[in-house]
């Protein structure tokens, strides 16, 4: 039995011992019934994991080769491994697959969490001391732990209730899966399950993806198998499709509509594909004094990546709300629903990392992981801001309501472009253009002020210097103290980019 992960890749020396990987050197029943126990709570909600025994590690990172297990004792170990899990409470059952890697025989264990989540295990095996007693386990970095008293809570109350991606859908048959569409994910992924799966069912390979559920008289898709593997997931998911809206103007009179229909996937890069090719905008601008020309987007496509990525990964497939993609003159507006789960709030939203430990579609995510799309670990919105800020574009724009009924994102155009198409709210006046020319090198406030024919006072410092600090064109001098009279004032890098550009 083969699983859906490719082991060389895993091996090749850059995977990192973390919450989803485990390597052991020997077969230990205490520390494995524990991992096992901690991947199936699945507390991160990252998909579970995978324990390796026979490989050392040094680390987090695998010893190759590795020291391998006993072919001899492989079999038993496999039989002592049915009867382990029997000890969990209530029943869960991995799967396990022996591989020979550089000529030794290694265990794979594939503990994809549970559908009857919180599991416990014994905390001790055939030892002295609590003897049968079970406890919680969980993972907290590379190690599985008994859960604190607030894990324990948390474990509780992900157990009321199992997600809607993770769901036997009874409106459906297996029949409704797409062999093709499975069999292209395994290739996407470099699966080993993919050497195996021209050979196989459609029943036989919807099972060993885990995408399927019930008893076997009666196995049915789950909801992601059929958001994934359907051809129209919209007859079943009636919102799983997304609208790409393209205004002329401000009005919101004149727009052209795109939609977007198929496995989600496959949805999804179709609509990146699109904001690539027909959105993004490329300048090159030359700046004076500089060997290399600067090279700007009027939005960068890996912010845009990101925010779209986590609407199709955070949105709500019970909803028939679809996912709309406003493209208007001045900003790219996606919105989505409902909004975050709690306890991320909307003054959350405006902070440049958010951690949450709750997602609303386990198995998706998971899905996405193994198409490197998104990587589930906060990064998100770090690399949304970073990517701006390195565009010279202003800052993305997040939002939701009180009620968390939706979630929007907007990323602005970038201010070169704006001007150039007349649609910046706030354009440059010609006595602004005329301070950013003048602080090419640094320059007092008075002098500013003779230079522009203004005197200097606090009224028109408010109305020309300001708004050049607060958009990020001009610098202080002395940022650490604004207030100081020694103060000047000096042309930043994105105002320069700015100035070269109105010149092109």
């Amino acid at each position: 039995m083969a699983l859906p992960i490719n082991i060389n890749e895993l091996l090749s020396g850059n995977t990192v011992e973390w919450d989803r990987i485990e390597f052991k050197k020997s077969w230990n029943p205490t520390t494995i019934i524990r991992t096992i126990c901690a991947f199936a709570n699945d507390i991160n909600n990252w998909g579970g994991g995978y324990i390796f025994v026979g490989i050392e590690e040094d680390e987090g990172l695998p010893i190759l080769p590795p020291i391998g297990l006993s072919v001899s004792k492989l079999d038993g170990i496999q039989k002592e491994l049915l009867n382990l899990t029997h000890q969990l409470q209530p029943f869960y059952s991995p799967v396990s697959q022996p591989y020979i890697i550089d000529g030794k025989h290694i265990l794979v264990i594939w503990v994809p969490g549970g559908d009857n989540r919180p599991y416990k295990a014994p905390s001790t095996l055939g030892e002295k001391g609590d003897k049968g007693q079970k406890r919680y386990f969980v993972r907290r970095g590379s190690n599985s732990v008994i859960a604190n008293e607030k894990e324990e809570s948390l474990l509780l109350e992900m157990a009321k209730k199992i997600p809607f991606d993770d769901r036997i859908n009874h409106h459906a048959s297996v029949n409704d899966l797409s062999f093709s569409l499975m069999r292209d994910f395994l290739e996407d992924v470099k699966s080993d399950l993919r050497k195996d799966a021209p050979s196989m069912s459609v029943v036989d390979l919807a099972q060993q993806m885990r995408i399927v559920g019930g008893p076997p008289e009666a196995l049915l898709p789950i909801n992601a198998g059929l958001l994934f593997f359907s051809d129209e997931p919209e007859r079943f998911f009636r919102g799983a499709f997304t609208e790409v809206i393209s205004y002329s103007d401000f009005s919101g009179k004149r727009f052209t509509e795109k939609l977007f229909k198929g496995a989600i996937h496959n949805q999804l890069q179709s609509v990146l594909n699109y904001l690539k090719n027909s959105v993004i905008v490329e300048k090159v601008i030359k700046i004076s004094d500089r060997a290399k020309a600067e090279r700007i987007f009027n939005y960068p496509f890996e912010a845009i990546e990101e925010v779209i990525v986590n609407s199709f990964y955070h949105r709500s497939y019970e909803l028939e709300n679809s996912i709309e993609i406003n493209i208007w003159p001045d900003k790219i507006e996606v919105l989505s629903f409902p909004g975050p789960l709690p306890p991320v709030t909307q003054s959350m939203l405006k902070k440049r990392r958010i951690v949450a430990r709750n997602y609303r579609n386990r198995r998706i995510g998971d899905f996405f992981k193994e198409l490197d799309l998104t990587e589930g670990r906060a990064s998100g919105f770090p690399t949304i801001y970073d990517s701006m800020n390195e565009n010279g574009s202003p800052k993305p724009i997040f939002e939701t309501d009180d009620d968390f009924g939706y979630f929007l994102a907007v990323l602005p155009i970038h201010d070169y472009f704006a001007i150039k198409d007349g649609n910046l709210k706030n354009k440059l006046d010609e006595k602004s253009i005329d301070i950013l020319a003048f602080c090419k090198h640094e320059k007092k406030r008075s002098e500013i002020f003779d230079f522009i024919g203004l005197s200097n006072q606090t009224k028109n410092y408010d109305n020309y210097i300001l708004p050049l600090l607060e958009i990020g064109y001009l610098e202080f001098t002395i940022p650490e103290k604004p207030n100081s009279s020694a103060q000047q004032y000096v042309l930043s890098y994105k105002g320069e980019v700015l100035l070269n550009s109105l010149d092109t």
